[in-house]
């Protein structure tokens, strides 16, 4: 009894007896092999441009707090430190407070002072520590502020910070501090005036 044709050797007997070569049947294996590394390229380039996103925001946002750090008010932690050792060398006198109004309709305060410079060194930044009392002498309004010069004051005051003129030891100069926002609690007396940070070269 003769053994049936496979399919693969049907196709080859009927291929010589035509005379015509047969197409060679696609390998499944190697399509099935294929898809996935297409497919995997594919992914690959598709999370590169998510990363790529993120990566450009982190480095805006270090960017961002890089300048602010430069511009960075007084912290707290400075703010109950000790005063700067050449602190001593500031002396402030003629001290006079002033109000005004602003466009908001709020009320800015002001405290104007001279300063004079006796020691060896040219200060070119000076924070100072301000608190104000209340009627029952407890801290109403604690505050770090900047000094500022006073560039001129006619037709209007206006500031400069201390950067801008520094002051050379054995000089005086003219200051302003400047206060948005006064506690309601305050007794109206002179805050005290601590100088905390000084800035030398």
């Amino acid at each position: 009894m003769r053994r049936p044709l496979a399919v693969e050797e049907y196709q080859s007997l009927r291929c010589r007896i035509c005379g015509v070569n047969a197409p060679i049947p696609p390998d499944p294996q190697t399509e099935i092999s294929a898809s996935p590394i297409e497919s995997r390229s594919e992914s690959t380039e598709r999370n590169w441009l998510p990363m790529g996103i993120a990566a450009a925001v982190i480095l805006a946002i270090v960017g961002v707090m890089i300048v602010l750090g430069g511009h960075r008010k007084p912290t707290a932690a400075s703010a109950n430190a000790g005063p700067d050792p050449y602190a001593v060398n500031l002396s402030i006198t003629n001290m006079v407070m002033s109000e005004s109004g602003n466009l908001a309709g709020g009320k800015v305060t002001y405290l104007d002072g001279h300063i004079a410079n006796h020691g060896s060194k040219t200060v070119t930044g000076i924070v100072a520590q301000v608190i104000f009392r209340s009627y029952t002498h407890e801290v109403a309004q604690k505050e770090m502020v900047p000094l500022k010069w006073i560039s001129m004051r006619q037709p209007y005051i206006d500031t400069e910070p201390v950067s801008a003129a520094p002051l050379k030891p054995g000089g005086e100069q003219d200051f302003r501090l400047i206060f948005d926002k006064v506690s309601t609690d305050w007794d109206g007396s002179y805050p005290e005036v601590r100088i905390l940070q000084v800035d030398t070269k």
